[in-house]
């Protein structure tokens, strides 16, 4: 156990509340397994504090942090500068603070979920893909697909928050294969999709509510689909459960969760951390 000390390396989560969080175990188990005096914290900050906890980072001496809700669009305006992906997205989930004081806002949700796909050998590029909802988490995965140049149809109980996540990406993805359903529409969309992925971004099936899906039982999947489930608590959804049962590969969330993690990780430390001690980390949690 490396000691806390006047050289320690400050990384933290920003967020309302944190206390949930599998962030520290993941980061801190990640920094100790490489030998780096670098310590995740947990920094609960409320909604009206967000703009001081931000403007003190670098005069606190930290290096980075992590952000997560309620807070992932309110640090945009507070950060010098976006990289494409947080701009698109219009989302920040990594803040790195420069030697000058200079603060950078990341989004490694996309390249997260895209690295935990390759993981898991699932290609995208010319596929046709699924995603259910439109929400925040949505626009991560709808970026790093349309990017990869898949065939993306949101299908949001929300039909206006699905079209404007396409306009917003737009900008950025000129070629883009974005389109829009309602819920309505699954059962005359899904026969025309070949061996697509399809990708739960709501929070149906979340623990306590293990029961739900928001795939309806009387809908076929189809044939040689992957689904992919961004819930992770239970790591076995029930989506996941009808997934297996038809005879799709099923794949959870952690993945992503840890993807994202290391990525951020990188960006702060300019250190590739060992990804199954931080999935470790998390199932020690």
């Amino acid at each position: 156990m490396i000691p806390i000390n006047g050289k320690t390396q400050l990384i933290g989560l920003i967020g309302w509340p944190v206390s949930h969080s599998f962030s520290p175990a993941m980061h801190n188990a990640a920094a100790q397994a490489l030998g780096l005096n670098w310590a995740y914290v947990p920094l609960p900050v409320a909604p009206e504090n967000v703009t001081t906890a931000v403007s003190g980072l670098h005069a606190l001496g930290f290096r980075g942090v992590n952000v997560t809700v309620p807070h992932k669009q309110a640090v945009m305006p507070l950060l010098d500068e976006l990289e494409p992906g947080a701009q698109a997205i219009g989302a920040v989930n990594t803040i790195v603070v420069g030697d000058d004081g200079r603060l950078t806002g990341h989004n490694t949700d996309w390249s997260g979920f895209l690295a935990d796909l390759q993981a898991h050998h699932v290609s995208v590029a010319e596929r046709d893909c699924l995603l259910l909802g439109a929400g925040g988490s949505a626009r991560a995965v709808a970026y790093g697909l349309a990017r990869s140049g898949a065939r993306v149809h949101i299908l949001a109980r929300r039909v206006a928050q699905a079209e404007q996540l396409i306009e917003d990406l737009r900008p950025y993805l000129s070629q883009a294969q974005l389109a829009s359903h309602p819920p309505s529409a699954l059962a005359n969309v899904t026969p025309t999709l070949t061996t697509p992925l399809i990708i739960n971004s709501t929070p149906l099936g979340m623990t306590p509510n293990k029961t739900s899906s928001p795939w309806p039982a009387e809908i076929a999947f189809p044939d040689e689909a992957t689904v992919y489930d961004l819930v992770y608590n239970p790591r076995q959804t029930q989506l996941m459960q009808q997934a297996n049962a038809a005879g799709c590969q099923a794949i959870n969330g952690l993945g992503m969760l840890v993807q994202q993690g290391a990525k951020a990780f990188t960006l702060w430390t300019g250190v590739e951390p060992d990804t199954a001690v931080m999935a470790a980390a998390i199932e020690q949690v």
